[in-house]
C-alpha cells in the first residue's frame, strides 16, 4: 500500500452543523486512520502480508500511528519520519445516522515522493498487488502504478478524495473502486442508482480501467468486468 497515514479526530453529533452553526456534540475520540493506512490494516486483518509506504511527522501522532500499524501486522519499514511536517490529521463529524463530513490536513502525506516509491521498488515489484488512493501527491501515485504495472503487479486504485484523473492514470488501474461522488467527477455522470452507476462504470472501463467497482452506500455496489455488470447487494450493519 502506498498512501496516507492520518490521525482521525472524531466527534459524534446529533446532526451535521449548517455553515456558521455551532452545535453540541457528544463522544470524542482519536482514531488511527488515513485511507492508505486503513487499506493496509484491512488487508492485514484479512490475512495478507502487507507493507506500507508513507510518511508521518516526528510528533506523538506519528509515533502512535506507526505503532498501531505494526501491531496490526503491517510492515512499517518504509514509513518515513518527516522532520519538516506534522503527521496528517482528519477532523471528522459523524451524525446519529452514520453520515459524516471530513476535513483533512495532509501534513507529511503531502511530502510522499516518487523517490520514496523508488526506495521501496523491490517490495512493490515483488508484490501480488499494489493498492493506492489519492491522499498523497498524484505524481507519486502515478509513479507507483507505473512501477507496478511494468512488473505485472495487480494495481488497485481507490480514487479518493475525488479529483479529476487523466486517462494516463486510469489505464494503469487493473481495478478502480470509486464511490458515487468520485465516479460522477471522473465521468460527468450523476450516479444515483444502478443504471447511472453502470453507465459511469462503462465510461471508466472505456477510459482504461479493466475492472470497475462503484460503491453505492446503502445500495451496495456495482461491478463491471469483462463487459458484464453485476449488482452486489449490501449487508446490514449497525
Amino acid at each position: 500500500v502506498v498512501g496516507s497515514i492520518n490521525m482521525d479526530l472524531v466527534i459524534r453529533t446529533p446532526r451535521l452543523p449548517l455553515p456558521g452553526e455551532t452545535i453540541i456534540g457528544s463522544e470524542f475520540a482519536t482514531v488511527p486512520g488515513g485511507k492508505g493506512a486503513n487499506q493496509a490494516v484491512a488487508a492485514a486483518q484479512l490475512g495478507a502480508q502487507v507493507n506500507m509506504l508513507g510518511r508521518v511527522g516526528t510528533d506523538d501522532f506519528g509515533r502512535s500511528l506507526r505503532q498501531n500499524l505494526s501491531l496490526s501486522g503491517v510492515d512499517t519499514t518504509n514509513i518515513l519520519i518527516d522532520p519538516g511536517a506534522a503527521t496528517g490529521v482528519a477532523v471528522i463529524e459523524v451524525d446519529r445516522n452514520g453520515q459524516n463530513t471530513i476535513v483533512v490536513a495532509s501534513g507529511a502525506n503531502a511530502h510522499v515522493t516518487p523517490a520514496d516509491v523508488d526506495t521501496a521498488s523491490a517490495i512493490i515489484t515483488l508484490a501480488n498487488a499494489l493498492i493506492v488512493q489519492l491522499e498523497v501527491p498524484l505524481a507519486t501515485i502515478e509513479h507507483a502504478l507505473r512501477l507496478a504495472r511494468a512488473a505485472h503487479v495487480l494495481t488497485i486504485l481507490n480514487p479518493a478524495p475525488a479529483q479529476p484523473l487523466s486517462t494516463d492514470v486510469l489505464v494503469l488501474a487493473d481495478i478502480i473502486v470509486p464511490n458515487e461522488t468520485e465516479a460522477a467527477l471522473l465521468t460527468g455522470i450523476a450516479v444515483n442508482d444502478w443504471a447511472s452507476a453502470e453507465t459511469a462504470a462503462r465510461i471508466l472501463n472505456r477510459a482504461g480501467a479493466n475492472t470497475v467497482i462503484i460503491t453505492l452506500g446503502a445500495r451496495g455496489a456495482l461491478a463491471l468486468e469483462n463487459n458484464q455488470a453485476i449488482q452486489v447487494a449490501p449487508f446490514p450493519v449497525n
